[in-house]
């Protein structure tokens, strides 16, 4: 699946925000990859996720894990394209856990699978959890990577869009942000 593509997917349905945001991990940014507009048409998700199936579906993947809120959508579809079982993590008293009866199984083959990635915190909780079952991490899947291939998870990345996109701390803001509130658009 092509760059263009899937800047196209954000665009046409209204999920490439400009402005400033307040992103998860604390940092500021002109730009958010709103993934659940793109999303909310099943042949959006259909696509993306058999953008990221190609990349993956030499693995052998036994099972793909998400972590919520974010890499649900797609990562249930990347789990029903492969033909694999799907879980995911969740918050639970401010970090992410296994629950609902969900196991993973010592020397499983996982594959993570998240919709955006900036520094990789969501990740890397998940990525813990499945290192305390012991399981087989074959990757991490991305339908966005706003480092360009610079975010270093441990175990190989795959994503569908590479970009760089520009990120400020709080105490670092340029001119335009500091004239401009903070939204943070995950949350509304």
């Amino acid at each position: 699946m092509e760059n263009e593509r899937v800047l196209q997917i954000f665009r046409e349905s209204g999920a490439l925000l400009e402005g400033h945001f307040l992103l998860r991990s604390g940092l500021h940014s002109r730009q958010f990859f709103q993934c659940a507009l793109a999303l909310q048409k099943m042949p959006h998700v259909e696509e993306l996720g058999r953008g990221l199936v190609e990349q993956v579906k030499s693995l052998g993947i036994e099972t793909v894990i998400a972590p919520a809120m974010g890499g649900l959508v797609i990562g249930q579809e990347v789990a029903r394209q492969l033909g694999c079982r799907y879980i995911f993590v969740e918050k639970e008293e401010g970090k992410l856990v296994l629950r609902r009866g969900f196991r993973i199984s010592p020397g499983e083959k996982v594959l993570i699978v998240e919709d955006v990635v900036t520094q990789g915190g969501r990740v890397r909780e998940t990525l813990a959890i499945a290192a305390e079952h012991r399981a087989d991490v074959r990757g991490v899947a991305m339908v966005v990577d706003r480092t360009n291939g610079a975010v270093d998870l441990g175990v190989s990345a795959f994503s569908l869009l590479k970009i760089k996109v520009e990120t400020f701390p709080a105490d670092n803001l340029p001119a335009d942000l500091l004239a401009t509130p903070a939204v943070k658009p995950g949350s509304r």
